[in-house]
């Protein structure tokens, strides 16, 4: 996952990567269901600082964290980005646990028009007409959607700004993907470290002392925490931030599906509805950047 475009000038790898491994921790936070959000969310920043510093150590990046640390733009940004992914990470946990499955989904079915709106607005992005066409029926679709869940709709849209903030500074500020995340995880490890010793001394106890199975599976967030936004980071920084918001559709697509299979969801007109005009809307954008893809291509005709 190197953050040098001359190797890879596509980050659509590291997207999809990124958003399949999002799109399926919902079956991951199963494991770990009875740790309350908030001291999960502690334990999930403890444990993803080392993951970082032991991929930095090997890919050998410790000058580029200094050279960060010593930017006093790029610090504020990441600390900025820290605190947006850390709320981000808190709201979801909650959400999976309380069986609000379907709006966390509707979440990062939002967040791809935020990405295409601050795409167009604040990059200066543009999109063809028949890209327009797709985020319009996408639009609607959520519309509907969203309009069947106005008590839970609070959920869905801190988890889209949330998140489509969070790749936009991470889209502005000049450090890589890896060392940007090992100072996220760092800015925010000392406040998650007061979040575990709190628990660890309340009456009900750390539930990283509960068995050993639980404190594996709580030691995993790390990892599961660290690769997929690597890969989101990387992804960020090579793409066009309105393509990459479409690419996203997959991943609250498989949560959606998941909410149906695993976790017993009834599925309502609505959803049904909503679920049609994404996948409808996202094969008219993959269709439109095939096409534009081809026609550059083409060799010009002689003559």
């Amino acid at each position: 996952m190197s953050d040098a475009d001359t190797t890879s000038p596509s980050g659509l790898p590291q997207a999809l990567g990124a958003y399949v491994t999002w799109g399926f921790m919902p079956l991951y936070l199963l494991l770990v269901r009875q740790v309350p959000a908030f001291e999960f969310v502690g334990w999930r920043i403890v444990w993803t600082l080392p993951v970082c510093l032991m991929i930095v150590a090997f890919r050998g990046q410790f000058p580029a964290i200094r050279e960060a640390l010593a930017d006093r733009r790029a610090l504020l940004v990441l600390a900025a980005s820290a605190v947006l992914i850390a709320v981000n990470w808190l709201v979801y946990v909650w959400a999976i646990q309380q069986n609000q499955v379907y709006a966390a989904s509707l979440g990062y079915y939002i967040n791809p028009l935020v990405n295409i709106l601050l795409g167009t607005l604040l990059l200066k992005e543009r999109l063809t007409r028949a890209q327009w066409i797709a985020v319009a029926l996408a639009g609607v679709g959520i519309a509907v959607l969203a309009g069947g869940a106005l008590s839970t709709l609070w959920i869905s849209l801190t988890l889209a700004f949330s998140f489509a903030t969070y790749g936009l500074l991470r889209k502005q500020v000049s450090v890589g993907a890896l060392p940007g995340l090992t100072i996220e995880s760092a800015i925010l490890v000392l406040p998650a470290l007061g979040v575990a010793a709190w628990f660890w001394a309340s009456p009900q106890g750390s539930s990283f002392d509960d068995s050993l199975g639980l404190s594996l599976a709580i030691m995993l967030g790390g990892l599961f925490t660290a690769v997929p936004l690597l890969m989101f980071a990387i992804a960020a920084r090579r793409m066009d931030y309105s393509v990459l918001g479409f690419v996203q559709f997959l991943a609250p697509s498989i949560v959606f599906i998941l909410g149906l299979t695993v976790f017993g969801e009834e599925l309502h007109p609505a959803q049904a509805f909503c679920f049609g005009c994404i996948w409808i809307a996202a094969a008219i954008f993959v269709w439109d950047l095939l096409a534009r893809r081809r026609a550059a291509r083409k060799p010009t005709a002689i003559g």
